[in-house]
Formats: structure tokens, sequence, C-alpha cells
């Protein structure tokens, strides 16, 4: 386990509980947060050196949770030359020829390579596509996904890193839509941003919102934000409509459904967080059951849930978001060259 913040403290303490793990090593380069973890989990190694991991020829599978989101291309790489299975976190790199380097050294090596898109382990999501994969909705017409965020968390991630909405928390949504309409491939995007809160941390919009036109002639809409008051640490609320030729199909994960009220804290809403939290004896969300997913398909040399060249897909796909936003018009998909060099202009400005 390479970083062991949020998410990575998370897979860390999944990993230690689990039967499948023959020996836990865990990496962190801050100190105090490496010290806690260690007496959480009782590894077989801690270290704030990676190499000591990549080095390591007992090692056969690493989870890497690293921040900032620049550190995941080296990191991956190294690992992935060292003939490890991995599972990285998103993004799958800040540049296109990152994501390709990986994808092309995993493949060379019979490697297991997948990117932390824990949404589709979210019994919802998991519905929605057992639903449209049984014909019960006939022809998908439309999907919208609007997913907003506590301001706590937005300020934390926009803080480390100068990405986007889109790239931050709609890539997500853009991740299971597009796997829900696996027989199709987006084909054009058009999106807005509007400026609030987050403009004076890092010049990041406060939500943006896409519409994506499949192949088909499917119309896919994502709104992303991360601006909504303090409330319970690291809220998610999710509302999701999916309309067929046949039937349709809502999702509420606002987590209205439990609510807690005290004098102290006011309402809150507890396991609302993406990734989701431990409660006792259980795992209440997603990243757990991914973590040990992962671990099974190395193990039964099984397909992993998210390839990694569907992930560079998304990545496409939200930064064609971040250039239709920037100049106000609509890209097409696969990006032209002309856009690329958009792309690269605009990142140059920014």
């Amino acid at each position: 386990m390479i970083g062991t913040g949020w998410c990575g403290g998370i897979r860390a303490e999944t990993l230690a509980k689990s039967a499948l793990v023959d020996a836990l090593h865990i990496c962190e380069i801050k100190p105090e947060r490496l010290e806690e973890v260690r007496m959480l989990t009782n590894p077989a190694t801690a270290t704030m050196d990676y190499q000591n991991i990549v080095k390591n020829p007992n090692i056969s599978v690493a989870y890497i949770s690293t921040t900032p989101e620049g550190t995941h291309y080296p990191i991956a790489r190294d690992c992935l030359k060292a003939g490890k299975h991995v599972l990285l976190e998103k993004p799958i790199a800040l540049e296109f020829w990152e994501a390709d380097d990986l994808i092309a050294i995993s493949t060379a090596n019979n490697l297991k390579f997948t990117i932390g898109y824990s949404q589709r382990f979210n019994p919802k999501i998991a519905y929605a596509k057992k639903s449209i994969a049984e014909g019960k909705l006939g022809k998908v017409v439309n999907v919208m996904v609007s997913r907003h965020l506590s301001r706590n968390l937005g300020k934390k991630i926009a803080n480390r890193v100068k990405l986007s909405p889109a790239a931050m928390e709609s890539t997500h949504d853009l991740d299971f839509v597009f796997w829900l309409l696996e027989h199709t491939k987006p084909a054009k995007i058009y999106s807005q941003g509007a400026y609030g809160y987050m403009k004076d941390l890092n010049g990041s919009y406060d939500c943006m919102w896409s519409t994506v036109t499949m192949e088909d002639g499917t119309l896919v809409v994502v709104g992303g934000g991360w601006n909504l008051p303090p409330s319970y640490p690291n809220y998610c609320g999710t509302w999701i409509e999916i309309t067929g030729t046949e039937g349709a199909l809502i999702l509420d994960d606002t987590a209205r459904d439990h609510w807690l009220n005290t004098v102290e804290g006011g309402t809150q809403y507890p396991m609302s967080t993406m990734p989701g939290e431990h409660v006792d004896h259980v795992f209440a969300g997603q990243m757990g059951p991914e973590t040990i997913h992962f671990l099974e398909d190395c193990l039964m040399d099984r397909p992993v849930m998210v390839d990694a060249s569907h992930a560079r897909m998304v990545m496409e796909t939200y930064s064609a978001a971040d250039l239709s936003a920037e100049i106000g018009e609509p890209i097409s998909l696969p990006l032209s060259n002309h856009a690329m060099a958009q792309l690269a202009d605009m990142k140059a400005a920014q």
C-alpha cells in the first residue's frame, strides 16, 4: 500500500483484515501518519520510500493512493516495470502519454492494471448496470447524474491539485455511465462551469455541467460540484435518473435516509462519503469491496473491473469538458490534433 492518507488508509485497513493477504507492506511520506497506520494494520514493513516496495520481490500486488496526483504516473510506472499488479487511484495520469505508457507496460508484461473507480461497487450503480443489461429499460435514451460534495472536501482537493470538478468528481460518473452504456462511446461534449466559493482557492469552478452525446444518440448529462456548505465530514450527495424506451430508473444516493441530529453537531449524514467508511465489523461504502475485488482478480487471474483503456477514455472526456468550458464550444471525441493543441495551450496558461 503506497500512500496511506484518507483513501489509502481505508485500503490498508481493509487489506490488513483480509485472510487473502499474506503480508501487508505500507509506505507513507508523513512520519506521524505512517506510525498511525502501522499501529492500525500491523504490517510486515513500514517505509517512507516507495522504492523499498518496488524493489521487494516478495510483493506482487501494489495499491497506489498517493497525492498530489502528479505522483501517480512515476510510481505506477516503477511498480509495473517491477512486475507488480497495480490498482491506481484516479486519475490514471495527468498527461495522455503517461496513461498510454502505463497501459503499454502492463499489457506487455501481462499484468493486472486498474483504476480506482469505486462507484462501480455501489449496489445502486450495480443494479442500474444489471437492469440495463437485462433490457428492463429498453433502449436507454438519457442518463442524468448530479453529484455534489461538501466544501470541506472540495477545499481539501482543490488545495492540492489544480484540476476541475469534471476531472476530480464527474470522472467517477463518466466512468460508470460509460460502463452502463458499454455498447456505445462518447462522440461529443459541451460543458459549462460557474465560479463561486472555490475561485479564490485555486481558480476552479464551483460546479460544472457537461452534456455528452454518445455515438448511438444517447444523451448523458453530468453535473459535479464541491461547494455545499460544511456538513458531515466529506459528505457527498448524488441523484441519478436513467430513462429508456421501456422504463425509467431513479436512484437517490444522497444519504437522506439516515441522518443524525445532535445538540452539539446539528444535522449530519453519517456513512455519506464517496469511498465509504469502517463501521465496527462492516464497511459502509464502495472502497472496501473494490480493494478486495482487485486482489481476487490477481489471485484468480480474472479480468479487472475497470479496464485501464476505459479510464483513458474517461480522461479524454473530462479533458474535453475542461476545454469546452474554456472556449465555450462543443468538442468532438476522440480529441483531434487541434483540440489537443488547444488543451495544451490551456494547461500552459493555467
